[in-house]
């Protein structure tokens, strides 16, 4: 079976699709500034073009693990999450507390989806 791999870097590749499934790397912001709302929609957008590259789309995302800087970001990380997420097919999630790579960073989130 082949593997492809999406934008490889030294460290990792943003996303790896092997077989029917597609991997990607946790996605942070770009603007480690904004709140944690705005960095939550850079970062979806973010997944989306990813899934969108390796030929899948949001509605296929079998699995999210959010992570947090801070627990207390849950409800406004979640609206934004929500209005995202395909309602007629959620994947599973988790939604942890950990420290992040940079501490301006708020949220984290890697995800893995079926192909089209």
């Amino acid at each position: 079976m082949s593997i492809k791999r999406f934008q490889p870097g030294k460290r990792m590749s943003q996303a790896v699709v092997h077989g029917n499934t597609v991997y990607l790397a946790g996605q942070v912001a770009k603007d480690y500034h904004g709140t944690i709302e705005k960095q939550t929609a850079e970062v979806l957008e973010v997944i989306d073009a990813l899934l969108a590259e390796a030929g899948t789309s949001k509605s296929k995302v079998l699995s999210c693990q959010v992570i947090l800087n801070n627990i207390a970001d849950f409800a406004a990380m979640n609206t934004v999450y929500d209005a995202w997420i395909d309602p007629a097919n959620p994947p599973t999630r988790a939604c942890i507390e950990a420290r992040l790579a940079h501490p301006a960073l708020k949220v984290e989130i890697i995800a893995i989806a079926a192909l089209d």
